[in-house]
């Protein structure tokens, strides 16, 4: 495949949350990055600052836009808001803690768990219409950058739409794969749509050389 055909793709879900400590539902909801997450959005900044980007776009969700902005700083890009990056809309579920959710709407519960494709909360996105809205959307994004580089910044369950696309992974099948806070996940784009090329990298998040009193390091993320 000629490269002027291809898009490479660094997705990258924002840094951590309360709710996301709290098992608590975000959904559309714009709830702020906490301290930890903000160290995370530093940290994955200083580790992209070698890639060579062409455009950063982001879910205009606060929590994704604000990580993104990290990103944007070193390299020299604006952030581009993208709303149809933004997180699944969980209607009726959005506020409560997984245990919550169980407790007041059993059975609706059941068949979130379940990955009922055609459930969605009440005043919420079925499953399948939130996975048809994320990867057209990212879709669209690369399709307009073939043959660059650039970075999308969204949620834990786009990230999971974007996995399933790339690995051709139907949206029933239970998830074995990690969706960490702030970390690198890189695929390429095609005309033939999406592969994966690495998931879940959060070397940066662990390594010491990256730390505020090291200064201004610029460490490479591995592909």
């Amino acid at each position: 495949m000629p490269y002027s055909e291809t898009t490479r793709v660094i997705a990258i879900r924002h840094g951590e949350t309360a709710w996301n400590v709290d098992t608590r539902i975000q959904g559309q909801l714009d709830v702020p990055l906490n301290e930890r997450g903000r160290e995370q959005a530093r940290r994955l900044g200083q580790a992209m600052a070698a890639e060579d980007l062409h455009a950063i776009y982001a879910s205009d969700l606060s929590r994704a836009h604000e990580t993104a902005s990290a990103v944007a700083r070193r390299a020299g890009l604006a952030v581009m808001p993208a709303r149809g990056l933004r997180e699944r809309g969980f209607g009726i579920f959005e506020g409560y803690t997984f245990a919550e959710i169980e407790e007041r709407w059993p059975e609706q519960s059941q068949r979130w768990r379940r990955r009922d494709p055609e459930f969605g909360p009440e005043g919420g996105e079925t499953l399948l219409g939130f996975y048809t809205r994320a990867v057209a959307a990212a879709t669209a994004l690369a399709q307009a950058h073939l043959g660059q580089t650039i970075a999308l910044v969204a949620h834990g369950g786009v990230m999971d739409c974007l996995y399933r696309a790339a690995s051709r992974i139907t949206l029933q099948a239970p998830r074995t794969w990690h969706l960490g806070n702030a970390t690198i996940n890189r695929l390429l784009y095609t005309p033939q749509g999406f592969t994966l090329v690495g998931w879940n990298d959060d070397y940066h998040l662990e390594d010491p050389s990256l730390d505020e009193s090291e200064g201004d390091a610029r460490v490479g993320v591995a592909e």
